[in-house]
């Protein structure tokens, strides 16, 4: 029936490709003969090259640019500012704890009420500080964080008191 007109319900592949870049894989038509792979890089490059070209036209005309969006370059300056001043704040106070003592950095790594090297098994308790195994509980090394007021803060924020109307009495 249908094999005998030479047609088996299935579609005759497309002639097999060998990719553009000679890569090894098959290429299609819908992508100008290249693989997946090939494709990607060659779109990934071509978008490339068209920012280099509108960078590199910005450049040679600062006049077009600064009066197109005068706004946005004060914006993007001021931008940059704060976030230089942030990073050299930053780096400032690393920069002072480092020079403080090296206090900082060992307690990272031991234990704060033993001074037991922790490693990787240190717990950081919500007081901020690391201990071992032993005195992870806030009983064993007298924890100065106030768990009771912010359990109720939290089922405070979770759990809002609703309050109904007074009813009159008829």
């Amino acid at each position: 029936m249908g094999s005998q007109d030479g047609f088996n319900g299935c579609e005759q592949p497309e002639a097999l490709l060998l990719c553009q870049n000679r890569c090894g894989f098959f290429g299609t038509a819908a992508n100008m003969n290249m693989c997946s792979k090939c494709y990607r890089d060659y779109l990934k490059a071509e978008e490339q090259s068209a920012l280099a070209k509108a960078a590199f036209e910005e450049s040679a005309n600062p006049e077009k640019v600064l009066t197109t969006s005068p706004t946005k370059s004060v914006d993007s300056t001021d931008v940059a500012v704060k976030e230089t001043t942030a990073v050299l704040l930053s780096s400032g106070s690393s920069s002072s704890a480092t020079s403080g003592g090296e206090s900082g950095a060992v307690a990272k790594n031991r234990c704060f009420s033993c001074n037991k090297k922790v490693g990787l098994t240190g717990i950081t308790c919500k007081c901020g500080s690391v201990f071992c195994s032993l005195h992870r509980y806030p009983e064993k090394h007298s924890c100065d964080f106030d768990y009771k007021s912010v359990g109720r803060e939290t089922l405070a924020k979770l759990n809002p008191q609703v309050k109904a109307d007074k009813i009159g009495r008829f």
